[in-house]
Formats: C-alpha cells, structure tokens, sequence
C-alpha cells in the first residue's frame, strides 16, 4: 500500500509544482507570521495530545461524513489540544493542502502537516499555507533525503516530527538529528495496529528528545 500510494504522490507534487511554482510559494511565506513553535507545545512534564483533522482512511474508509476541518479544529482546540494534525492526502485520506490553509486563519494552535512528504517543494509548500511543522516518514526518504529535508524545514522555521516503525527507521532519525521521534503503531503497508511498538522503541530514544506515540 505504500507503494502505491507513493507512486500516486509523486505524480501529484509534479502537477502542483506546475500549477504553482516555488517562488510564488517563497512569497507567500515572507508575508506570514513566524511559525508557531510546535517544540515548546509538545514539552513539559505532563502528556501533550496531537489532535488530528482526518475525513478518511484507507483501512476505515469516511471517518466523518459531515466533515468540516475548521470547526473540528476549532473544537480540538476549545478542548485543550497542544496542537493539530492536518491530513492534506488526497486520494487516500480525502484531504487537502486547503484544509491546512483554512484551519490556519482560524486557529493558534501549532498545526502539523500530515503527508507524505519527500520533496523540498512540499515543504515551501507546508509553510505557505501555514503549517507550523510537518510530518516526515523515516520509511520513504533515504537519510541524505531526511537531512536536507530536516535542514530546510529548519531554515524556514517549522519543525519536522519524524515517524518511525522499527529499529532501523529509529537509527536514521537519530543519525539525522531529529528532535522529535514519532512512533507509529501502524504498519503503512498492512495497516494493522499494534501499540507494543511503542513499548519496544520508546526505550530506545534518548534523552533530550521528543516521543510522540501515533496511532492507536
């Protein structure tokens, strides 16, 4: 599956690279505020909680058929969320760059773009329509890939919450220098879920850094 949905991704960041270029997307980041710092949402002492702004799923198909991203939003919000997680996959999970965009106008929480993201064009992308920090999958990205897309996430002043699902994921994040390890329980391939994959990684990460446990 992921594969598949890979395949489809590339030829989608290829289309959107003609309808919009980089330039016009480095325009519109000069004129938005400063991102908001995801890190600071995420420390502490106490669990912080990712509340996530999803219509669809390819193993549980429409989650919310009277899906309206901003007023979900809105609401994880008025409940005390740290921050939010914005699908924007569109062929799989129903969602849209647009969403990220809209829920930015009306929201001061940290948004997280979530995507399946490999190339730098996604990341101007990301910031200009607002995203505060963006997800990348350790699994479909080589580890030069991962740092130049660490670096100039950084340079733009979003954050990068990398996901892992094994050892060998959890080694190239932490030879990237990766500040936030997220542990995903999901298998992207099968799409089962099993929470003793957090039980068996988290040991793993060191001090100092931020572990986000994801799905399930």
């Amino acid at each position: 599956m992921l594969n598949k949905i890979m395949v489809e991704k590339r030829k989608e960041v290829e289309q959107r690279k003609r309808s919009l270029s980089i330039s016009t997307l480095k325009e519109c980041i000069a004129q938005r505020q400063a991102p908001l710092d995801f890190v600071s949402a995420l420390s502490g002492n106490n669990t912080q909680l990712i509340a996530e702004v999803k219509r669809a799923s390819p193993s549980r198909g429409v989650l919310c058929p009277d899906f309206n991203p901003v007023k979900l939003a809105k609401t994880y919000a008025s409940c005390g969320a740290a921050a939010i997680s914005v699908l924007t996959e569109t062929n799989y999970f129903q969602g849209s760059i647009d969403h990220l965009g809209a829920i930015r106008e009306e929201v001061r929480l940290p948004l997280l773009r979530k995507d399946f993201i490999f190339d730098q064009y996604q990341v101007y992308e990301s910031c200009a329509y607002g995203a505060d920090a963006l997800l990348l999958i350790v699994a479909i990205l080589s580890q030069e890939q991962l740092g130049e897309l660490l670096s100039l996430s950084n340079s733009l002043g979003l954050s990068c919450l990398v996901e892992v699902y094994n050892e060998d994921d959890l080694e190239k994040a932490l030879l990237s220098g990766a500040k936030i390890i997220g542990i995903n329980n999901r298998d992207l391939n099968t799409f089962t879920v099993d929470i003793n994959t957090t039980r068996r990684l988290a040991p793993l990460v060191p001090k100092g850094r931020i572990m986000v446990s994801e799905s399930g």
